[in-house]
């Protein structure tokens, strides 16, 4: 029998596995939820189906999603990374995510972890949206913009309101797999 998934996801196997795996799952570990946030700034202005395809190699180029090491990346690193083909080479994306490894780390210090800092805006546990169909999904929520806002406030860049949505629908802070999706029901 034939899965019923989310609409956006039947592009390709790739997107498939994401979407069965991981997308909207809940995550609580600081080191994941760092990964996200990365490639969901690298997204802005892109498709996320390009950033997926290139996730091995900003995971190589990345030093694993390190935030200690990224934080104290040199003018070097940062033009090892400007010529690296793998990765999306955008100069300014690229020092926000030194930026905002070193931020993090100031939320962590001052929360205990990112995770207590982020899940607090959904009270821990995620919002249900129950969406019927992709069109009520929503691009931005209050919680999103009020979200964004505070990052800013604290110095990250390139998390707007859009960016940090998909971020919380792909670290299951939200759950929108539409009605039929198989997935619906976990």
């Amino acid at each position: 029998m034939k899965k019923i998934r989310c609409g956006w996801c039947e592009k390709d196997d790739l997107y498939r596995k994401y979407h069965d795996e991981e997308w909207g799952k809940p995550i609580f570990d600081d080191e994941t939820i760092f990964e996200f946030l990365v490639l969901e700034s690298f997204q802005a202005g892109l498709s996320w189906y390009t950033i997926l395809t290139k996730r091995e190699n900003f995971r190589k180029a990345f030093d694993n999603f390190d935030y200690k090491k990224i934080a104290g990346y040199s003018d070097e690193k940062v033009e090892e990374l400007m010529q690296n083909p793998g990765i999306i080479r955008n100069r300014l994306k690229v020092l926000a995510t030194i930026t905002n490894a070193q931020k993090f780390q100031e939320i962590q210090q001052e929360f205990g972890s990112f995770s207590n800092y982020i899940w607090g805006f959904v009270d821990r546990k995620p919002i249900d949206n129950n969406p019927k169909t992709l069109k009520d999904v929503p691009a931005t929520t209050e919680i999103s913009d009020i979200l964004s806002k505070d990052l800013k406030k604290r110095g990250f860049k390139f998390m707007g309101s859009t960016v940090v949505y998909a971020h919380m629908q792909a670290t299951g802070m939200v759950n929108d797999h539409v009605e039929d999706c198989y997935l619906r029901k976990r």
